[in-house]
């Protein structure tokens, strides 16, 4: 078996007591002693969580061909985008499964930055250099180079920009927007996105630089977050999970991420099975269910009509922390996946009434 890798914040989890787990080939932090996924959780609804999020994948692309390519692999749309935008989307196979989900950053005209899931790094890269052959522009395989923390939550404005010596470009960040700046010759690159359904940023930058704003943070007041509540905290407000809500033989209608695919693309690679999909109709859909009883259904779970038959399965089910309720999303035939539909869920061997709804189980307003 491999040795596990480490993030640049790893002997720093260990510090605060983290329970530890192998996640994509890294050893990460799941939860922290003195707080736990429950506490945690509700430390990004309330006020400020920070997350080790050092084991994404960055990939750089420049060159003449670069927003050509870009457009040609990435399913939203980047063409005269302004430098500063961040853009949320997929990269498709021909058959418009998903090869991964991904952030892509404009950092100026014909360069992007594209930040990518841990678990699919190797892949990614393997995949962009195929797609690459032939253009006139280069690929830098950064994941190596670059840590990150994100910072989340409602109090995440002013926990961060306390700590910057020129807040303001922050501050004044739109969500999907960001700015580089270069601090202590470390390029800082800070961007309001997120994973949580909250107010927040993503801070990229040297290991020296992240390690001491991690510490920074905590000593504001920040409390350190595991994997475990990026978890609850993401499927609560309906964000999807590489492996579970999206893969390679899951394309985005099916997920319902249409809007983040621009069809209009001729030259999208996938472009032509969605345009096809979309105008047969998905056979398949995801979509939320509320559970009429405590059970929870994990990832896996069989889903079935009112006459018992399977008609799909659970892709990640929790009890809520913020509303209370026991809900899944699952992958369904679109024939059942009208709102208000009565299902059943399997778990272990009983049965548990559900009905279908929207997958954003937990709303809430936003500042910005």
């Amino acid at each position: 078996m491999d040795e596990l890798k480490k993030t640049c914040l790893h002997d720093l989890h260990l510090a605060l007591g983290a329970t530890m787990s192998p996640f994509a080939g890294y050893d990460m932090p799941i939860e922290y002693e003195g707080f736990g996924i429950e506490a945690e959780h509700n430390a990004v609804r309330n006020a400020c969580g920070v997350f080790d999020v050092s084991h994404m994948g960055e990939i750089g692309i420049y060159g003449n061909d670069a927003e050509y390519f870009v457009n040609r692999v990435f399913t939203n749309d980047v063409t005269a985008a302004p430098i500063g935008q961040c853009f949320y989307g997929m990269m498709l196979n021909e058959d418009g499964g998903v090869v991964d989900d991904l952030l892509v950053y404009k950092r100026a005209h014909n360069h992007f930055l594209f930040v990518v899931n841990a678990a699919n790094i190797e892949k990614d890269e393997r995949w962009v250099l195929r797609q690459a052959e032939g253009y006139d522009l280069s690929v830098e395989l950064l994941s190596g180079e670059m840590a990150e923390i994100a910072v989340q939550g409602p109090k995440a404005e002013e926990l961060l920009c306390s700590l910057l010596e020129k807040p303001e470009p922050v501050r004044s960040l739109a969500f999907y927007t960001f700015c580089e700046s270069t601090r202590d010759n470390n390029l800082v690159v800070i961007s309001r996105t997120g994973y949580t359904g909250e107010d927040g940023f993503e801070v990229y930058s040297s290991e020296p630089y992240v390690r001491a704003l991690w510490q920074k943070l905590l000593d504001k007041g920040a409390v350190p977050c595991g994997l475990g509540c990026r978890d609850t905290l993401r499927f609560e407000v309906g964000l999807p999970l590489y492996g579970n809500e999206l893969a390679d033989d899951i394309t985005p209608l099916e997920a319902g991420l249409g809007m983040f695919v621009k069809l209009e693309k001729p030259d999208l690679i996938g472009g032509e099975a969605l345009r096809r999909q979309k105008e047969e109709g998905p056979k398949r859909k995801l979509v939320g269910l509320l559970i009429h009883d405590r059970a929870i259904a994990r990832h896996g779970c069989d889903v079935l009509n009112a006459e018992g038959e399977v008609i799909g399965h659970v892709t990640t089910g929790y009890r809520s922390i913020s509303t209370g309720d026991s809900v899944a999303m699952a992958l369904i035939d679109a024939r059942y996946a009208a709102r208000d539909t009565e299902l059943q869920v399997q778990v272990r061997r009983k049965r548990f009434p559900a009905t279908v709804v929207p997958k954003k189980f937990f709303k809430k307003n936003y500042k910005k």
